[in-house]
């Protein structure tokens, strides 16, 4: 029992001493930067620094550990989870929630191996809960985006009411920034500082859809460029898309209500036996240990954990509809 505690207290330790080494080391990294601003803004460098050349690209750090960061860059993995993470909205880095995957692997592999004797099956536990913290990532990332598409027609009207009131495109982003709630604010301000700091309109729309990628957002973006291209009444085109994105936002809740029962039994019929499993443990656990402690319970569950995979995926593909 005190090797369980033991080995719990030192994953959850080293959870934490990862998040607060990498905040800080976050912190600091923003620290030298401002200083080095100021230090510029009031000229009170000294001569070598002022000689030296001035970086401009944006240097990502996937994590504040040097090695897993030069690791990481080199790898295609480390940008795509800095990407996720960055959609999330989440102060975390890619080498802290690769940290946190490998302690939810650690921990609950060891646990169960201890109890089971059988190294496979700890192994397949770790696994699963190893993927929660990249499953947060992604509920949160799924709720950001569900935001940003309700928000969405609002944004549009506002830019048609600033074109008809007759201002630019530009200015009329830059409204959108400001007035906006979060993610449409930060992200459409984050799009209006680029094309004010140089960037082709194009590029910076780009950019927006990169970071963003929504079928909807990216009708609105498809307007913009081809309104550019062509000409013609923005402020109209606009305003039919709103009102097109509002028919798909309709269809798509009216979808997600006459699905509604399928998902559940889907979730029930995924869930029942795992939950029944663990309840029939506790009642009787000599009588549920032959599955693991002989090889034809060993068996069976691979069959019945095969089975549970494969019915949720078919339900799951029979309920989602592309809209």
């Amino acid at each position: 029992m005190s090797l369980i505690v033991t080995v719990i207290f030192l994953g959850v330790f080293a959870v934490a001493a990862l998040l607060i080494y990498a905040s800080g080391a976050g912190a600091s990294e923003k620290a030298k930067q401002v200083q080095a601003t100021l230090d510029s803004a009031l000229a009170t460098e000294s001569q070598q620094t002022r000689d030296q050349i001035v970086n401009l690209r944006k240097n990502e750090q996937f994590s504040a550990i040097p090695w897993i960061n030069t690791r990481l860059s080199k790898l295609e993995l480390g940008p795509q989870l800095q990407a996720l993470i960055h959609q999330a909205n989440l102060q975390w880095s890619a080498g802290s929630l690769l940290s946190m995957c490998g302690v939810c692997f650690v921990v609950p592999a060891l646990l169960v191996n201890m109890k089971t004797g059988s190294l496979l099956i700890g192994a397949l536990v770790g696994l699963v809960v190893a993927f929660l913290p990249i499953a947060f990532v992604l509920f949160k990332r799924s709720k950001r985006f569900s935001d940003f598409q309700k928000g969405l027609p609002e944004a549009c009207d506002m830019m048609v009411s600033a074109l008809r009131a007759g201002q630019s495109l530009i200015a009329a982003m830059g409204m959108v920034a400001r007035e906006c709630l979060d993610p449409i604010g930060i992200e459409f301000r984050t799009c209006f500082e680029e094309q004010n700091f140089g960037l082709d309109l194009k590029v910076a729309i780009d950019n927006l859809l990169h970071r963003v990628p929504l079928q909807d957002l990216r009708i609105v973006c498809t307007a913009i460029l081809i309104q550019k291209e062509s000409g013609g009444n923005l402020a109209e085109v606009l305003d039919k898309t709103s009102h097109v994105i509002r028919e798909r936002f309709r269809l798509r809740r009216e979808v997600a209500t006459r699905t509604a029962q399928g998902r559940m039994t889907g979730w029930v019929l995924t869930l029942l036996p795992i939950v029944l499993a663990g309840a029939l443990y506790m009642v009787n656990p000599e009588m549920m240990s032959l599955l693991w402690k002989r090889d034809i319970g060993v068996k069976l569950l691979y069959a019945a954990g095969a089975m549970i995979v494969i019915g949720g995926l078919i339900i799951r593909k029979i309920v989602n509809m592309d809209i």
